[in-house]
């Protein structure tokens, strides 16, 4: 099995989604567990001061002005991790969790939190162990971390609370580390607090829907060139040096896929009615241009990703010379504000593919296609209902792009006065991220059903690849009586799987 090795810099976008997704096992290298024995050592050295240190010898917030005595600390670190585990709702996804766990993990192992590095090595345990802490739905305002989330986390780590094993069902924590063989941490000076002030849940879901994003929007590339032809557009529109003469990056990358796929068509440019079209609509148009302004958005997003995986997040740090410094690190704008970028340009993919895909369905405008694609309209109704089905998820992904980071709701006796709301962004992202699939899937549908009434012998060979591929998966061909809904789920299941990107490449080489 794999294995991510954690030091002291940081991990990559690859590493998260090694863990979270594919079950990678995680180790942490000597300079690490050297760095995070260093910083306790810091820590230790404070702990044994009379005076006061923030988090390590007093409380926290708006508690931050009591001093705790030595005999109090061990209770007070295990006490804001039982308070802070306030979280309700339904059970966050397991891939979140680990991501949320696998980040939490990097950052104590910087050497910047003064934790023990049974710590870390306790929590790396808990990882390969497939252990995953019940985490809820609501509880995080994305600062000083998410607070609630994390602390359901440190919670398992203390032995408490509950888990879920690796078959999946939920037991007590203390349980399934028995089981494994995995000592309970009580925690000590700095520790609770370690655990809990960082952008980690919010930045794993904003990992994972970069990558989403990404297979996506490739795959509305895909589906984009499908509808050009089964509308008999003009390919004409994705010339390099049209896009050379604009030169935002993503557009050019979008119009060179729609090329690839388009490349051999013998049905671009020509029209079956008696009003030839000087120019195409702007949803078949434009297609690179909205496509591509998400590509450099999601370009954006990766790089303020890459910088967080890059830091240390925690409050107060331990500093390279010794200090131990406040901090406000732990604010979550900058992951909060691209989240709802990302947002934001996935409703506008998913409201161009949807105007196409009725554009596909209205005799009027389709240019010789049946009403609704269907094989005796009137009797059959054709896709007239999963285009409804598309424009009531549009409409949902519109609601969802309302930015949350916009907002902010003070805590802690006013001490917390001003919060990102980042984890709330990143939830909805992922929502609209699965809504944008299940979009594309219906465009998807639309556009293979229109190309197979064109003459087959003239589609591009792309074309002819990708449909084949989908019938094959069980993606529905011709045919009037159909069950729609069966057909619709297999088409989402090919869009999210990545499994049209590998059925155009088959022809067309890599897609970017």
């Amino acid at each position: 099995m794999h294995t991510v090795v954690l030091g002291t810099s940081g991990a990559t976008a690859e590493d998260v989604l090694a863990v979270a997704r594919g079950d990678a096992r995680v180790a942490l290298s000597e300079d690490a567990l050297a760095a995070v024995a260093a910083s306790r050592a810091v820590i230790d050295d404070l702990a044994a001061r009379p005076d006061p240190v923030y988090g390590v010898s007093t409380g926290f917030g708006a508690l931050a002005v009591r001093h705790i005595s030595p005999g109090l600390r061990a209770r007070l670190q295990r006490n804001i991790v039982r308070s802070h585990a306030a979280g309700m709702g339904p059970h966050v996804e397991r891939e979140v969790v680990r991501a949320l766990m696998f980040l939490r993990l990097k950052t104590l192992a910087s050497g910047h939190t003064g934790v023990r590095p049974v710590v870390v090595e306790t929590m790396a345990a808990l990882l390969n162990a497939g252990i995953t802490p019940v985490v809820h739905e609501y509880g995080s305002l994305g600062c000083s971390g998410d607070l609630a989330p994390l602390s359901h986390c440190a919670l398992t780590l203390m032995g408490e609370g509950d888990a879920e094993g690796p078959d999946g069902t939920v037991v007590p924590a203390a349980d399934l580390l028995a089981a494994h063989g995995i000592a309970p941490v009580e925690l000590r000076e700095k520790e609770g607090l370690a655990l809990l002030n960082g952008t980690d849940g919010m930045l794993g879901m904003l990992v994972m829907a970069c990558a989403d994003l990404a297979r996506l929007y490739t795959c509305a590339d895909i589906t984009a060139a499908l509808s050009l032809e089964a509308l008999l557009g003009t390919d004409k529109v994705l010339a390099p040096e049209l896009h050379a003469i604009r030169p935002h990056p993503g557009q050019a990358v979008a119009a060179a896929n729609m090329r690839k796929i388009l490349a051999g068509s013998g049905l671009t440019g020509h029209h079956q009615d008696d009003a030839p079209r000087v120019q195409d609509a702007y949803s078949i148009r434009c297609a690179p241009q909205v496509a591509g302004a998400g590509r450099d958005t999601l370009d954006h997003a990766r790089l303020v990703a890459d910088r967080e995986l890059a830091a240390a997040v925690d409050n107060p740090v331990v500093l390279s010379d010794g200090r131990v410094e406040s901090n406000g690190n732990f604010h979550g704008a900058p992951v909060a504000y691209v989240l709802d970028f990302l947002a934001v340009a996935a409703a506008d993919l998913g409201s161009i593919a949807e105007r196409r895909t009725d554009r596909l369905l209205d005799k009027n405008r389709s240019h010789g296609l049946p009403a609704f694609l269907a094989d005796d309209p009137g009797v059959d109704s054709g896709l007239m209902i999963a285009q409804y089905t598309q424009a009531a998820l549009v409409s949902e992904m519109k609601r969802l792009a309302a930015p949350a980071s916009v907002d902010s709701i003070p805590s802690s006796a006013m001490q917390e006065d001003h919060v990102s709301m980042g984890w709330s962004a990143a939830r909805k992202l992922r929502t609209a991220v699965d809504d944008l699939a299940r979009i594309l899937a219906v465009e998807l549908y639309a556009a293979a059903r229109a190309v197979e009434l064109r003459d087959g012998a003239r589609l591009s060979p792309a074309t002819r690849a990708v449909v084949a591929a989908a019938r094959e998966a069980g993606v529905a061909g011709p045919g009037g009586d159909r069950f729609l809904a069966p057909d619709l789920e297999r088409a989402y299941a090919f869009v999210r799987s990545g499994a049209l990107i590998t059925a155009a490449e088959t022809v067309t080489g890599p897609l970017a």
